[in-house]
């Protein structure tokens, strides 16, 4: 039996997971948040005081680190070591550290393992940065969402709003814009459209307008 695999990749605050969670529940198939693998493996270097710059530190923490997915109740449950982090690792300090310390093979090289994985069990919608280049360079559709870094801000702004955090859209906009230049110069596996992937400029987009794209360019090769 064939398992179908789409790949959405994009920089911070393009909207992937939002996006790629709901091509998922239309298609009936796994959503895996890569970003929230790479955040919970963050999380632990945070909480063992390992400074994004310490890559020996890294690298030796790598070995103490199992980060899993389960589902429970249909929802996604980022699991590390064993506990549950889903509402720890959503915040700035947990998402900087994410991208800082995914520069170092080790760390990538350890969660596409677990991806490649999933992938070649079940039909998966995977969001991240480097899934149709690295990842899954085979899968059978590849995005690549993107937004102008304004309005990436703004969307991460009045997310934080929402859940009562307050913050500043001119660093959140300064700090995706680093995040940006990390990810895209970095030496292994940088963020970069696919080839054979296809734009999505979701800026003037609504989600379901994004969505309703997505699935037709899925459809188109079904």
């Amino acid at each position: 039996m064939k398992h179908y695999s789409i790949a959405i990749d994009g920089p911070a605050g393009a909207g992937k997971s939002t996006i790629a969670r709901k091509v998922a529940k239309h298609l009936n198939f796994i959503y895996v948040d890569t970003g929230a693998m790479y955040r919970a493996m963050a999380l632990y270097f945070i909480h063992n005081n390992i400074e994004a710059k310490d890559k020996d530190g890294i690298e030796k923490a790598c070995n103490n680190v199992d980060v899993s997915i389960e589902y429970k109740d249909n929802e996604q449950q980022i699991l590390l070591n064993g506990e549950n982090v889903n509402n720890l690792i959503r915040t700035e300090a947990v998402g900087n550290m994410a991208s800082a310390s995914s520069v170092y093979p080790v760390v990538r090289l350890k969660l596409a393992e677990l991806q490649r994985s999933l992938a070649k069990k079940e039909n998966v919608v995977m969001d991240g940065r480097e899934i149709g280049t690295f990842v899954l360079p085979d899968a059978d559709l590849k995005i690549f969402l993107t937004a102008s870094s304004k309005e990436r801000a703004k969307r991460r702004f009045l997310e934080l709003k929402e859940r009562g955090i307050s913050a500043d859209i001119d660093e959140i906009e300064k700090d995706i814009t680093e995040r940006d230049y990390r990810d895209m110069n970095r030496e292994f596996a940088p963020l970069k459209q696919a080839d054979d992937g296809i734009l999505v400029d979701s800026s003037h987009m609504t989600i379901d307008e994004v969505v309703e794209t997505i699935i037709k360019h899925f459809e188109s090769i079904r």
